[in-house]
């Protein structure tokens, strides 16, 4: 899944229960959605859980070397999306209910489109430090929410995507949403042969 919000907004990945070290709660409704939506991600890797997935990343291979030394200095990785059939499956109550909570933390990224799109990327920081990256990001039919417990620069977001259940997040400028759909309509089309008769065959 993946929209224009989380191309301009690193795209792509929830909240974290309510045990976490920020304590911020998942709405009541979440567990609902789950049974509603066509396609649900629930990802809940605390410290230990983080630590022992990582020791599956091969330290030979570049990629995963240092998605392993990312990952050494998290907290926490949590993660719930949703993918409906239709739109109006969920309630913007529930995304104000989070974004409510997220006092003390800066909104570093704000993109809305007239397609009904809402994507907020938030930072929380104790002085120059870095402890935490928070994104909400709400389309008609979909819902994601991510978040980084711990040190990590929100450029290094798209190297912990695709691993241990974490869904993949573009850069800045990154994919378009045809390639995460699977590159759909990405074939060129044939082009118009010298007596117009358009056939890409052979001779």
């Amino acid at each position: 899944m993946k929209s224009l919000g989380l191309r301009c907004a690193f795209a792509l990945v929830l909240v974290c229960p309510a045990w976490c070290a920020d304590t911020i709660k998942w709405p009541v409704s979440f567990d609902k959605l789950a049974k509603q939506a066509k396609e649900s991600v629930d990802v809940t890797l605390d410290a230990s859980m983080l630590q022992l997935a990582s020791g599956f990343l091969e330290k030979s291979d570049p990629d995963e070397a240092q998605v392993k030394k990312l990952v050494s200095k998290l907290k926490g990785v949590y993660v719930r999306s949703f993918e409906f059939d239709k739109e109006g499956q969920y309630s913007m109550a529930d995304v104000d209910s989070l974004r409510a909570q997220l006092t003390g933390w800066s909104r570093i990224v704000g993109v809305t489109s007239t397609k009904g799109e809402n994507t907020g990327v938030y930072l929380k920081k104790n002085g120059d430090q870095i402890e935490g990256l928070f994104i909400i990001d709400a389309e008609p039919k979909e819902l994601t929410v991510v978040h980084i417990d711990g040190p990590i620069r929100p450029e290094e977001l798209n190297e912990l995507g695709g691993h241990m259940g974490i869904p993949k997040i573009g850069t800045l400028h990154g994919s378009d949403k045809d390639t995460r759909k699977g590159d759909k309509g990405s074939k060129p089309a044939p082009q118009p042969r010298p007596d117009g008769s358009g056939d890409s065959g052979g001779e």
